[in-house]
């Protein structure tokens, strides 16, 4: 009998919704006012959930949850007349605490909502209420799968969006009294993720209270010279942690000179101990943006598994770092190199099963066709001596075709390269079989892990010691003795050593995470993806 009425109740309730989202005023404290009885207010939700009409869309889009718990299974009223609104809402103002933004969240369109609660207006409590629990259901689903989907944001994202048992929310959370801390259960245990929380809480605190003036760019300066900006240099080097206090004066000292490169490594740039342009331009990123960077890398980790696996790997993309972790503990790590900007290495999860000794290299495509044969075009043995050619297949010889005669789009051909120092994969591969086509690797190029910034691959990730990981898992974990891993090397022949076990193999673009005794490490964003993920967040196009 109310429905007409009801259903006008929700649409003005929501129109007042549209008009105040988006603002972030404070979540103002309000006594509890009256409210009318429960059972008022559950008759009224079941006539707005049992209507024909469709609701708005907070509510719509989990009608069914919103039925199965309020009619079917009888869930009680939570929010209108217990306090716990007030609660909830600064939980939202305080939303950046949680790397999230409060202006996402319609907290004066709930304010409203809240205030619109009387003892006679059963209609109005029950759109309260559904309101409400939409919006915590919405909250709860950020903390723990994110707000992005990965490959709407990068198709390069190769990472499923989690999900969330909506009705599992709405069954649990009432059996909580403090509605924070149920969502302390949604947010993610990860280590990681928990030293990003971390390093937010202290970098918004600085950006509050520290004021960040540019330092001028000017030349380099070399320890033992003198600079007029070496005082605010030392300054902020103070403020980020890398300077332990005192000295003055314009001469680059030692004091100093230990901190600048404390500060390069933390940011991932050359630690000669130069104060050069790239290091200036990293002083200069206020508190501010690195607490916005942080934002983004805790979105990151609520795209990941919540179980790495007791025995992982982890390669760090924007780090160019390949690190094995056991039991939480870090028992190797080593130097990669990863793909250029034009040939990104990709993100996801997958298993590693098996090492292959002494690879040969099936040559991608892209590279055959935009790479090699251009130069079979002249000459036509170009690659006859490290390589086997196959057309459609079956073996075939150099000699006998016309390079002239194909190109991309009509390339029946195959091009593998045998074993050998010259092998693009040097003397060992490590395989996760994945769609991608992406795996890890050994290399001839050892000049590359020289550079500061090693993006250079077509896509793989090489390895600085694939050696060393190679005894490791064939020896160890596999299980073979050292001279039969030794003797299968020398042989040349191609060797695949299946592991016991699958270990994941988590490839990741981390640009800020906590480092070594708990240090606070950034990166470039080498690759772009924080500026596509921080556009996507702000609704924004990313290019």
């Amino acid at each position: 009998m109310f429905k007409g009425q009801d259903m006008r109740t929700v649409t003005k309730l929501f129109f007042a919704l549209i008009l105040l989202a988006g603002l972030s005023g404070a979540a103002s404290a309000q006594i509890t006012k009256a409210a009318p009885p429960a059972s008022e207010v559950e008759a009224a939700i079941e006539v707005i959930l049992d209507g024909t009409e469709r609701l708005p869309l907070p509510l719509e889009r989990i009608r069914p949850a919103l039925i199965a718990h309020y009619i079917r299974d009888q869930g009680p009223v939570y929010w209108v007349g217990t306090g716990r609104m007030n609660t909830f809402l600064q939980r939202l103002a305080d939303a950046a605490d949680d790397g999230l933004n409060p202006a996402d969240y319609p907290i004066d369109a709930l304010i409203e909502l809240r205030d619109t609660v009387e003892p006679g207006d059963a209609e109005d409590a029950a759109a309260a209420e559904l309101f409400f629990t939409a919006f915590y259901v919405n909250y709860a689903t950020d903390l723990k799968i994110g707000r992005l989907t990965p490959q709407k944001v990068d198709p390069r994202l190769y990472r499923s969006r989690k999900t969330v048992d909506i009705l599992s929310i709405l069954t649990e959370f009432p059996k909580q009294n403090d509605p924070n801390a149920f969502l302390a259960a949604f947010e993610s245990h990860n280590p990681h993720y928990q030293a990003l929380k971390k390093m937010l809480a202290l970098y918004r605190a600085m950006a509050e209270s520290v004021k960040w003036p540019a330092i001028d760019p000017g030349g380099n300066v070399n320890p033992g010279e003198s600079d007029p900006r070496i005082p605010a240099i030392r300054q902020r080097l103070i403020l980020t942690g890398d300077h332990p206090g005192g000295g003055e004066g314009d001469e680059y000292d030692s004091t100093t000179v230990l901190a600048v490169r404390s500060f390069q490594l933390r940011h991932g740039l050359e630690a000669k101990g130069i104060i050069g342009k790239q290091t200036v331009i990293a002083l200069n990123i206020p508190p501010a943006d690195r607490a916005r960077q942080i934002t983004l890398n805790m979105e990151r980790w609520r795209w990941m598994p919540e179980n790495l696996g007791e025995h992982h790997f982890m390669v760090n993309l924007a780090a160019f770092e390949l690190q094995e972790v056991e039991k939480q503990e870090m028992v190797e790590r080593m130097d990669v190199v990863v793909g250029a900007v034009a040939t990104q290495t990709p993100e996801f999860s997958d298993d590693m099963e098996y090492v292959e000794i002494n690879p040969t290299w099936t040559v991608p495509y892209s590279i055959a066709t935009k790479e090699m044969l251009p130069k079979l075009r002249r000459s036509s043995s170009a690659y006859a001596g490290d390589f086997e050619v196959f057309m459609n297949g079956k073996l075939a010889s150099w000699g006998g075709i016309n390079w002239n005669a194909y190109g991309p789009g009509n390339f029946p051909f195959t091009f593998r390269q045998k074993p050998g120092p010259k092998n693009a994969l040097g003397k060992v591969k490590f395989m996760l079989p994945n769609p991608y086509n992406i795996y890890l690797h050994d290399t001839p190029s050892k000049d590359k892990f020289l550079a500061t910034t090693r993006a250079f691959s077509h896509g793989c990730i090489r390895l600085s010691r694939p050696m060393d990981l190679a005894y490791h898992l064939v020896g160890e974990v596999a299980g073979w003795p050292k001279s039969k891993i030794d003797a299968t090397f020398a042989s040349g022949k191609t060797t695949r050593v299946s592991l016991p076990q699958h270990i994941p193999v988590h490839l990741i673009y981390a640009t800020a995470f906590e480092g070594d005794g708990g240090s606070l490490e950034f990166r470039p964003d080498i690759y772009g993806r924080d500026r596509k993920l921080d556009a996507a967040l702000g609704g924004r196009p990313s290019s």
